[in-house]
């Protein structure tokens, strides 16, 4: 009787006869004839409402959250079921974030949706300043007294002005494509800062600008540059009661989703008509990053993950008065402020400062694989990036003294400076080097 029993085991075991692999095809079935019904649900609702309806399984035990037929509104996902989310789609972050990325165009080409690319041109742009040099210049309150009297005196013609007119860009031209990453070098006082708020047309209005810009032929007086481009400051400002998660949801609030919404209804519309049923985590995550108003949002999660803040996302951000987090996880929260939002240019001032060089690596790979994917365009500025993290840009614009010394693909770069006389010692980095030629202007 043992060894009869001991037979059966092994049947069981070793054998194709057992009744278990049956009940698991048979389960494994069901499963799909269930989610089957349940996508032909979502199908059938109105486009309000199938917009805010997906299908989110449970990374734990692959069972259904929500409501009954699999169904969950994405503007209520429960935190956990949110991480187990994001940790699918990126379980490490470096490599499956290109992947992640590229099943979202997939899903996008198969339905044949454009994304909405632009690209930055500026022509002759000079800005100028008149400022106080010497002493004048020192933030004193005598200066400050006779500064607001001598402006008086001027605007009533009586006095002649005592400032000086400071040129920081000079007639310079060029064009930031998307799809591309573009690396902006220079040494300090070169014109990087100013060359950025410009093109997101943020300059102060005490500047004197010539020379226009151009978002795909449109000057920047003919829309909202706001809702297009965004800015990432150099300068961390943050409200220290709040923790990041707090920051980063109350930023996605102010900035909205731009047009993921309008691009999610055509995509809906489009795969209901040809029939397609989308991956489930992906149709999660695009409607739930559609969707404005949301306290959380998907987007924060990714965010986080993407920009290695999901350690810290419950700390307080903290300031001079209270004690949090660490000044290079404030600069990767300025940076994921700006980052949840819905613009399709970014131009980014000095985001390394305070991080060592294997995040900023990171970070910028992240960067370069969403540019590539999805398209969009983006200008990073700075200091002294590594030599694989330069490795990673695709374009270089090189400052000098508020002039263009350099403005093209990185793998030229060398070659263009080996003609004009400057050639890279063998064991410098090319950042480096390409530093130090435009330093030399300043000696």
């Amino acid at each position: 009787m043992g060894s009869s029993i001991l037979g059966s085991g092994r049947s069981n075991l070793f054998g194709g006869s057992d009744r278990f692999p049956s009940l698991s095809s048979s389960s494994v079935a069901r499963r799909c004839e269930e989610e089957a019904l349940a996508w032909a649900a979502i199908e059938r609702l109105p486009t309000y409402e199938r917009l805010r309806t997906s299908i989110l399984n449970d990374l734990v035990n692959n069972q259904p959250i929500g409501s009954p037929h699999n169904q969950i509104d994405v503007t209520n996902i429960p935190p956990e079921a949110r991480k187990q989310l994001i940790d699918r789609l990126l379980g490490v972050t470096d490599q499956d974030n290109e992947r992640f990325l590229l099943k979202l165009r997939q899903r996008l080409d198969g339905v044949g949706i454009i994304i909405p690319e632009i690209e930055i041109r500026f022509q002759d742009l000079n800005i100028s300043a008149d400022v106080y040099v010497g002493s004048r210049a020192l933030p004193t309150l005598i200066n400050w007294t006779v500064n607001i009297v001598e402006d008086a005196l001027e605007t009533l013609r009586l006095r002649k002005t005592q400032k000086k007119n400071l040129t920081i860009l000079h007639d310079i031209s060029g064009i930031v494509k998307s799809g591309r990453l573009t690396l902006l070098l220079g040494p300090p006082a070169s014109g990087k800062t100013t060359l950025l708020l410009a093109l997101t047309g943020k300059l102060q209005n005490t500047l004197k600008v010539e020379g226009e810009v151009k978002y795909n032929g449109h000057a920047l007086n003919e829309f909202v540059p706001e809702r297009t481009s965004t800015y990432i400051s150099q300068h961390d400002t943050h409200m220290g009661e709040l923790t990041v998660r707090e920051t980063l949801n109350f930023s996605a609030r102010c900035q909205g989703v731009g047009s993921r919404y309008d691009v999610l209804t055509e995509l809906s519309r489009r795969e209901k008509q040809l029939g397609v049923k989308p991956d489930s985590d992906i149709d999660v995550f695009m409607k739930a990053t559609a969707i404005e108003g949301q306290e959380t949002s998907v987007m924060t999660d990714y965010v986080l993950k993407i920009l290695g803040l999901d350690i810290c996302a419950d700390t307080m951000v903290g300031d001079s008065m209270r004690r949090g987090i660490s000044g290079g996880q404030k600069k990767r929260v300025t940076t994921g402020e700006m980052m949840v939002g819905g613009a399709k240019v970014f131009l980014m001032d000095e985001i390394s400062t305070g991080l060592d060089s294997s995040t900023t690596f990171q970070i910028v790979r992240c960067f370069s694989q969403f540019v590539h994917v999805m398209r969009t365009t983006m200008v990073i500025s700075l200091l002294q990036p590594a030599p694989e993290t330069f490795q990673l840009f695709d374009d270089v614009i090189l400052l000098s003294e508020g002039y263009i010394v350099y403005q093209g693909p990185r793998e030229y770069v060398l070659e263009f400076f080996e003609n004009m006389g400057f050639k890279c010692p063998e064991r410098k980095g090319v950042a480096d080097f390409l530093q130090e030629v435009g330093a030399q202007q300043n000696t």
